[in-house]
């Protein structure tokens, strides 16, 4: 399995002109996060987690030539924002894509694309298929079984995807007892780190290794980081050896 991290960023400190620190004026490529998104590719499937604001840029960028489902952590914007954007893969390979969600997030994307749902069709719409997904109830895609685990995001109950040995979890500021169960035995994990300071509804770089430590994955990778958290070469010299910052365009296999 191959997993590319599309984008690690988020909306909270997306490099704009007006911005003078030193994340937005780095030079290093690292420093350049797009809102947050992942790429898993399987023996038969392609699958992404998220479609955010960056998302038709981020499939240009990785050369994306094929996609058949798209999983959803939540319904904040900057994880749906891009879900238009499968419009080409409807078109040039001629099939329509699964969509995974709880019902909760089902029902925010018909509400930001109502026209997608719309008993009125017309051409070229996105075409997708719904799928309900539940915490802790396996689901399969092609080869691949997968497991949604519920995190909170503040009081936000979303929802992390465990594939294999490959665990997946944004937008983190507490896990229950039973998801971290699910968790334990992970050997590749991706964990959200904002920033240094204390955060309502995210992980502190801080929190974001305790929690890595406390999973014990053979390496664990920070996503979904604002310009606060630092310059990437400073921060990856500061975390332990098993821990790593992620950044756009990474690519691991596992």
């Amino acid at each position: 399995m191959r997993v590319t991290f599309l984008g690690t960023g988020t909306s909270q400190g997306v490099p704009v002109i007006a911005c003078n620190c030193e994340v937005c004026r780095s030079t290093n490529k690292k420093d350049k996060r797009l809102r947050t998104s992942i790429l898993i590719e399987t023996n038969d499937k392609t699958i992404v987690v998220d479609s955010g604001p960056d998302f038709r840029y981020q499939l240009l960028r990785e050369e994306v030539k094929d996609l058949d489902a798209v999983l959803f952590t939540h319904e904040h914007k900057d994880h749906i924002a891009g879900l238009d954007d499968i419009r080409p893969f409807n078109y040039l390979l001629h099939k329509v894509i699964d969509v995974y969600a709880t019902e909760r997030v089902q029902t925010a994307l018909k509400r930001e694309f109502y026209y997608i749902f719309a008993e009125t069709k017309y051409h070229g719409l996105p075409q997708i298929n719904l799928h309900t997904v539940s915490n802790g109830t396996e689901f399969k895609i092609g080869e691949s079984t997968i497991m949604p685990i519920e995190i909170m995001h503040h009081l936000l109950p979303i929802t992390g995807y465990r594939i294999g040995d490959f665990t997946y979890i944004t937008d983190a500021k507490t896990v229950p007892d039973d998801t971290f169960n699910k968790i334990k035995g992970t050997k590749v994990l991706v964990i959200n780190a904002l920033q240094r300071e204390a955060h309502i509804s995210h992980f502190t770089l801080s929190e974001a290794i305790d929690f890595a430590n406390k999973v014990g994955a053979e390496v664990t990778y920070l996503t979904h980081i604002s310009h606060n958290l630092g310059l990437h070469d400073i921060v990856e010299s500061e975390l332990p050896n098993h821990v790593k910052l992620a950044y756009d365009g990474l690519k691991l296999e596992i």
